[in-house]
């Protein structure tokens, strides 16, 4: 069901929900198999009888027909996938973020001058996420093939959630060992990244440079993968954005650990300068 919570201009809306108020919000009539979602819209108040919206809707919605810059995130983890995003706008900036097991996301409307440090918070960005040791023997880069690490995700995937996280190395690292050749710390880096993986995550920023012309869109992308006490990697080869059938189990796959500092880089220069997008960067 969605829900608001007028204090904090946020929104619980599943996908079906959206489409109603987009549709609306646009002039246009909902599809017909949108009826139910239609009903739990009037229910919790965000229409009324006459498919009026809610004034508290605007700005939400203002956003989300006409934003400067889109921003998506794809998380993937022990709970599985989730999509994020962030939708700035000329005047509001709104965040979506789904949770675990959920139909409906959290909308948000952010104060524009902190869409970095929300964009932060989506990944559970962290100051204090260790930083390699000088006594550290593991690699501090790890160069293998994308069909060699899928082997040690898939793998993960298999255990149940009742192993021993001995049982768990064993298995990660007798699926590496299988899917490609490794030398023995490499390996050994790739079972323990694997073993403490919380999630890894890819953010793309969508833009137009020259609004109205489709043929400007201007995207980039960076993708990391949070290891927990082995700190962040990023994912430097293959290099991001990556588009659909670009990427093989022989590509060559690199990531590089780095510090929670070098994450936020990448963050801020994922997206555009003021310049490049009218005004939607120019709060930061």
């Amino acid at each position: 069901m969605p829900s608001m919570d007028v204090a904090r201009s946020r929104f619980r809306l599943g996908d079906d929900h959206v489409v109603v108020l987009f549709s609306l919000a646009t002039g246009e009539t909902p599809p017909d198999e949108m009826a139910p979602a239609r009903s739990e819209l009037r229910e919790r108040g965000l229409l009324n009888q006459a498919d009026e919206l809610s004034h508290l809707l605007f700005p939400l919605l203002q956003t989300l027909i006409s934003p400067v810059v889109a921003v998506s995130l794809e998380s993937a983890g022990r709970q599985g996938k989730l999509h994020h995003g962030m939708f700035i706008g000329e005047d509001h900036v709104v965040t979506h973020e789904a949770w675990p097991g959920e139909a409906e996301s959290e909308y948000a409307c952010v104060e524009p001058s902190m869409l970095l440090w929300a964009l932060a918070d989506m990944v559970n960005l962290r100051r204090t996420a260790p930083a390699p040791s000088p006594n550290d023997v593991r690699a501090t880069v790890v160069e293998t093939t994308v069909g060699t690490l899928d082997a040690g995700l898939s793998a993960l995937e298999t255990m149940p959630r009742t192993a021993s996280g001995h049982e768990e190395r064993e298995h990660i690292r007798n699926a590496l060992a299988a899917g490609g050749p490794l030398d023995g710390q490499t390996l050994s880096t790739c079972t323990d990244m694997i073993a403490e993986l919380r999630s890894s995550w890819r953010m793309t920023a969508v833009w137009q440079r020259r609004p109205g012309e489709p043929d400007s869109v201007a995207a980039r992308a960076f993708a990391v993968w949070d290891c927990g006490p082995l700190g962040y990697w990023h994912r430097e080869s293959p290099e991001e954005p990556v588009e659909a059938g670009q990427v093989g189990p022989n590509t060559p796959l690199k990531l590089s650990r780095v510090p929670a500092a070098r994450v936020w880089e990448l963050i801020t220069e994922t997206l555009p300068s003021a310049e490049g997008a009218r005004t939607a960067v120019s709060y930061v």
